[in-house]
């Protein structure tokens, strides 16, 4: 199992135990992953911690000072 946080701009788009497809975007030296249909953006990850998973469950949503994050396990 994987777990990625995501951030989420608005609350009440996603709830624990959701499933969620991702998908990947390209930078020049790094991937993001975005939740479809653009529930949740990720940070940048480096090549080598690409994710091979598509398809993940929502483990907890959370709200603090800087926002609402989202945490999602994935199957890898």
């Amino acid at each position: 199992m994987r777990t990625m946080e995501f951030k989420m701009e608005r609350p009440g788009l996603l709830r624990e135990g959701d499933q969620v497809t991702i998908t990947e975007g390209v930078l020049p030296s790094n991937y993001y992953y975005t939740i479809d249909p653009s529930l949740a953006m990720s940070g940048n990850f480096p090549f080598r911690e690409r994710l091979r998973a598509r398809e993940g469950t929502v483990t907890s949503v959370v709200e603090n000072e800087r926002g609402f994050y989202v945490t999602a396990e994935f199957d890898e």
